[in-house]
């Protein structure tokens, strides 16, 4: 940067989701370290999530700090401290937590009006801050939290329609325009990407809040998917700058074991538990904070892990329950009799209920697999630590990404999971212990060729993934780009403060009645997502 100009002054808003919060504060301390000064705008309790990283940031004399606006929690009927999808117990929860997120429009456009930021980066699933920092002369950039492969498996969808050349749902069709050959079955697609609804239409907001701003930033390296980087970038018509893997700022420990909520296992038991065990021969499971996993599921993995005889970490997150009884029972009740109590004894597996050091996880010497639900971030920390993986998708775009995985980069082996299926909802198909034995024993013995070269490609990709980011490296250099263009724009704009059109969900006008039970709407639907 100039080091006579002014620093730029760079906002972060991030999103009430677990799986896109984190990787944004990653992203503003990233941003940090090349002299940016960078603002999260956070609420008081998710604050407290990312506070001492934070401070540590600033002792090492980078300028980054957050600006909180009150999270309107009470006025939708949560609980003092309900701000993100993490602190939320139920899927009604949860509709109020988004609704109560759609009235920060508000608050943040009086803080931008008043502070000026050079740059506003704010989620994709925040489409109207497009029309709020336009507004205001302010570009906003696009942050998603995912790579360019589901977006350009999306724009495949979207211009040719492939699925509509199919009459089955467990039939394969082939999505034209991509740079590999790629397939999908209908049973593993959205259900609102094959039917229009309000979440489709609420999509389709993101996706012109996205056209409208200035460009996009994507938490990934341009050597892992250099294809679809060029197609998102030149056939989609994105201004993009790959700038990850950004969990890589996480350099000590105990930025590790920190990042995100309350981990449940200590560092020390963690670590010494994964010290006794031989290289590469742990498997590490892990679906992510939202809730996918039933009773019995849960039981059938269990089943499949003791059996396989391998030693694993598995970290049982939130379960999803539909009976009185299993909402009143402890997790450990609902595995088999005595079955942590065995793995405990034979220290065979180290089961973690709740939330994990991930990162401090999968880096260790001694894990050589990951089990997981196809999330970006699971996939990039997966790349970045150089674990093949065996890959369990349930929702959201993780079938895309699955295909990544596969298809593109070819470091995973399926589990066998074909369906799609609804946050709120329970899988039809349940996969059995035989199954999960069987592929935990094919990865995890690594005696097929097929297996070694996996290993080998996924190893070369963490190579790949630590070199973008070091100085020089193509996401260093996109992150010089990045800023030094907005340097520019800068200089060039006049920055106009102009008034912005805003929602106000309880105003009692006709229209914003009408707009009021859309977002209802969007609420209830979200959680398919």
């Amino acid at each position: 940067m100039d080091s006579e100009a002014p620093k730029l002054k760079m906002f972060f808003f991030h999103y009430i989701l677990g799986g896109h919060l984190i990787p944004m504060i990653d992203l503003a301390r990233v941003i940090a370290s090349h002299g940016v000064k960078a603002t999260i705008v956070t609420t008081p309790h998710n604050a407290v999530l990312f506070r001492k990283p934070i401070h540590r940031d600033q002792q090492l004399g980078r300028d980054i700090g957050f600006l909180t606006i009150d999270f309107p929690a009470k006025e939708f009927g949560l609980p003092d401290g309900c701000e993100n999808e993490l602190s939320t117990t139920s899927g009604d929860m949860f509709t109020k937590l988004f609704m109560a997120a759609m009235k920060l429009q508000e608050p943040l456009e009086k803080l931008l009006r008043k502070t000026q930021p050079d740059c506003l980066v704010s989620d994709r699933l925040y489409p109207w801050t497009a029309c709020v920092s336009n507004g205001l002369g302010i570009p906003r950039i696009v942050f998603d939290g995912t790579g360019c492969f589901s977006h350009c498996v999306e724009e495949s969808l979207r211009r040719y329609s492939p699925h509509e050349k199919v009459v089955s749902e467990t039939e394969y069709f082939i999505l034209p325009g991509l740079p590999d050959r790629i397939e999908l079955k209908r049973s593993m697609m959205p259900d609102y990407v094959k039917t229009e609804n309000v979440l489709s239409l609420f999509l389709k907001e993101a996706l012109e809040g996205e056209l409208k701003s200035y460009g996009v930033v994507v938490n990934s390296f341009y050597e892992l998917e250099k294809s679809y980087a060029d197609f998102f970038n030149k056939e989609m018509g994105r201004k993009t700058w790959h700038i990850g893997p950004v969990s890589l700022c996480n350099r000590k420990n105990i930025d590790k074991l920190e990042r995100g909520i309350q981990t449940s296992i200590d560092e020390q038991t963690c670590l010494n538990w994964l010290d006794c065990k031989e290289p590469g021969s742990v498997l590490y499971i892990s679906f992510g904070s939202m809730p996918r996993i039933t009773p019995s599921q849960l039981l059938e993995i269990a089943y499949g892990l003791e059996a396989s005889k391998h030693p694993f970490i598995w970290v049982i997150g939130r379960i999803l329950r539909s009976t009185e009884k299993e909402q009143g029972e402890k997790d450990e009740d609902l595995l088999p009799k005595g079955f942590d109590k065995r793995m405990k004894e034979s220290k065979r597996g180290l089961i973690i209920y709740g939330w994990a050091p991930q990162l401090l996880i999968l880096e260790h010497k001694a894990v050589g697999g990951y089990m997981n639900h196809c999330g970006w971030n699971s996939i990039i920390e997966g790349v970045t630590a150089g674990l093949p993986m065996i890959t369990w998708p349930f929702a959201s775009e993780q079938f895309y990404n699955e295909r990544f995985v596969i298809d593109v980069i070819r470091i995973g082996i399926s589990i066998g999971s074909e369906e799609w299926v609804p946050l709120k909802e329970e899988s039809r198909v349940v996969v059995k212990r035989d199954k999960v034995k069987d592929v935990v024993d094919y990865l995890m013995d690594g005696e097929e060729v097929e297996v070694m070269e996996m290993r080998k490609r996924a190893q070369d990709f963490a190579g790949k993934a630590k070199k973008a980011v070091e100085r020089g490296g193509s996401s260093d250099a996109s992150i010089d780009a990045f800023i030094q263009e907005l340097s520019k724009f800068r200089r060039e704009s006049n920055g106009v403060m102009q008034p912005v059109k805003r929602l106000d969900i309880h105003d009692d006008d006709d229209d914003h009645q009408k707009e009021l039970l859309r977002w209802v709407r969007i609420c209830h639907e979200f959680t398919s997502l």
